[in-house]
């Protein structure tokens, strides 16, 4: 636990002086949903703006908590697609941090 929470805190310190992000270290240490969330969203600025060190830490933060597959890092989430006549609250919220991570 003590890994995961200073690659986590190292993020966190990352996110938030390159891309104006703030975490919660804890939580992301612990809970694996929001730490892929984080995850996905240090890779996506990392890559956008060239910051590999952000795509590094998401790397080691997905290998200590054992999340992902490692064949495929780096490719985003496939969101489910609608078929035609299913309600919305039926289906799985794929991208559940997404827009809530402040």
């Amino acid at each position: 636990m003590e890994k995961r929470l200073a690659i986590a805190a190292h993020l966190h310190v990352l996110l938030r002086r390159k891309v104006g992000r703030v975490t919660d270290t804890e939580w992301m240490a612990s809970n694996s949903e929001y730490a892929q969330a984080i995850v996905r969203l240090a890779r996506e600025h990392g890559r956008e703006e060239g910051m590999h060190d952000l795509v590094e830490w998401a790397d080691r933060l997905e290998q200590a908590m054992g999340l992902g597959q490692p064949e495929l890092r780096g490719q985003p989430p496939q969101a489910d697609t609608p078929r035609a006549g299913e309600p919305e609250a039926s289906r799985p919220e794929v991208l559940r941090y997404v827009g809530g991570i402040r």
